[in-house]
């Protein structure tokens, strides 16, 4: 846990499932705030080890006593050879663990010990092919070149004594550096991520062939441990829970009634800004899941009042978390103020809000994460908080969630307010619905509909001129945005074939009013997030 983890959860009394039984092996990420620290860990655990994110000011000693058998040293936004920078104590690399450093951290290791790193004479973010330039333990389960994905403007200009050149790419004369008789590796790319294809296969190596881990961490451990740590929580107390219908909160709330039966109740709030007859549906599904420990309160006119001529989509943001507390605290009243409140606040969730670690820059506030107001009077329950989303689904599945609602695409707390550009009023909503509701139509029917992560529309407060019917328009420019994805982090664009664009821009033209232009976003994350707002 980070101190920014612990300050928040010593104000809020927030809680999480503690993940790791006693007897796993354990990978460690030093975190220096780069927006991929989250997925490390989640690629590790994909190799069904377990890994735990630390910060940077973690003591060397701390580090076997965690159970460590090596560490990986995140990347980050910042450049080692500035004041005031993030840096962990040069003992860490003679605790006699293997170190994997990426991008930063790779910068870190050098500069301590004693290679030099410099200002790149030119940039290098996207795609690059790595050729390796010699054999090694890390790379073993790579071809002599592959792709990978670059996020660097500074480069190591200079090797420490004993390291060797291990990669390179076009740009990079050193994109990975390694100390076989130390175990010490560092690489320029990003492994972790799904534009690094093989990146997996170098994680693989370093964690069980470096590190000598074994494969013990299991998702059925987790629930154990969570119902448990549930339980001392909570006590003999009662907790409330916040459920959209989504994954997350669904998944949660069926986690945290594994601990606590009858003494959790789930609510659902129609905030007036969800999809195209998705309250109704929602509201079915819940019931049918959670059964009759489901209370629905439509407050919908309270949000939309609270949205009344806001255009900044932080302030949005902020408004819809404060909202949502408020309108809990008063259900809580109702059902006589149980202590705790529990949220599906996942992994991506903390790390884009930047309130899971120190350095990160933060991205945008989630509702549930820095959206929380300061006086808050629940104590938080979030059991997911340390998954990420494929986790969650998996372990769906073992509470016995219904498939229809693990399968259900991923929708934003904030709902169709961060999908409204600008203001959000209640006609530009009946607009964005009607056309959210024909894009997802259309693409659910698409050859391409098993790729796609997310899909769905986006209201611009751009009009442009248009002609209907002879006569001249001036309405609304409509963003159509579809994504392949494995975890939310990253995600690539899918180019959609040329009749399903066709078709769509027809429909939403035709049978939308207002709408007389369509574009399509081509843009991945990063640098782009999913979400527009």
């Amino acid at each position: 846990m980070s101190v920014a983890t612990a300050e928040r959860e010593t104000r809020t009394g927030a809680r999480a499932a503690r993940a790791r039984p006693l007897d796993t092996d354990a990978i460690l990420i030093v975190d220096f705030g780069s927006q991929y620290t989250h997925l490390i860990g989640r690629r590790i655990r994909e190799l069904r080890v377990y890994s735990e994110i630390v910060p940077h000011t973690l003591p060397p000693e701390e580090y076997a006593a965690r159970g460590a058998r090596g560490i990986i040293l995140s990347g980050g936004p910042a450049s080692v050879y500035d004041a005031g920078v993030p840096v962990t104590p040069p003992a860490l690399l003679a605790t006699g663990l293997p170190v994997l450093g990426i991008c930063y951290g790779m910068h870190l290791m050098a500069q301590q010990l004693g290679g030099a790193v410099v200002p790149g004479t030119r940039r290098e973010y996207g795609p690059a092919v790595v050729e390796q330039l010699g054999a090694d333990p890390l790379f073993q389960k790579l071809p002599g070149r592959f792709d990978a994905w670059m996020s660097h403007g500074d480069s190591v200009s200079a090797l420490p004594p004993g390291f060797l050149a291990l990669a390179r790419t076009d740009n990079t004369a050193l994109a990975g550096m390694g100390d076989p008789a130390r175990h010490l590796y560092g690489v320029q790319f990003h492994p972790e991520v799904t534009h690094t294809p093989r990146g997996l296969d170098l994680l693989r190596s370093f964690v069980f062939d470096i590190c000598g881990c074994r494969p013990n961490w299991r998702l059925g451990s987790f629930i154990t441990s969570a119902v448990a740590d549930i339980r001392a929580s909570v006590g003999p107390g009662r907790a409330i829970c916040a459920v959209s219908g989504g994954v997350d909160s669904t998944v949660a709330a069926a986690l945290v009634h594994k601990a606590l039966g009858d003494r959790l109740t789930c609510v659902f709030i129609e905030n007036g800004l969800l999809r195209q007859d998705e309250a109704a549906a929602v509201e079915t599904a819940l019931r049918d899941c959670l059964g009759g420990s489901l209370v629905v309160i439509d407050a919908s006119t309270r949000f939309l009042d609270r949205l009344a001529g806001v255009t900044d989509p932080e302030e949005k943001r902020r408004r819809i978390g404060e909202v949502f507390i408020r309108t809990f605290e008063a259900a809580a009243r109702d059902l006589g103020s149980p202590g705790w409140l529990v949220q599906g606040t996942l992994y991506p969730d903390v790390i884009e809000s930047a309130t899971g670690h120190q350095t990160a820059g933060k991205i945008k506030t989630h509702h549930n994460v820095g959206g929380i107001p300061q006086d808050i009077t629940f104590r938080l329950l979030e059991p997911l908080r340390y998954l990420f989303k494929d986790e969650v689904r998996k372990l769906g599945r073992r509470l016995g969630v219904p498939e229809a609602i693990l399968r259900r695409q991923p929708f934003p707390g904030p709902g169709l307010a961060v999908r409204v550009i600008g203001e959000v009023t209640p006609a530009r909503l009946t607009t964005l619905r009607a056309a959210d509701a024909i894009v997802r139509e259309e693409l659910e029917r698409s050859p391409l509909a098993r790729r796609l992560g997310q899909y769905f529309a986006v209201l611009t407060p751009v009009n442009s001129v248009g002609v209907m019917g002879d006569g001249r328009t001036y309405g609304n420019l409509l963003a159509v945005r579809a994504v392949s994805t494995d975890d939310f982090m990253t995600a690539q664009a899918l180019a959609l074939p040329a009749n399903t664009q066709v078709r769509l821009a027809t429909r939403l033209v035709n049978e939308v009013p207002g709408i007389n232009r369509v574009v399509y976003d081509i843009t991945s994350k990063p640098p782009a997030t999913i979400e527009w707002e």
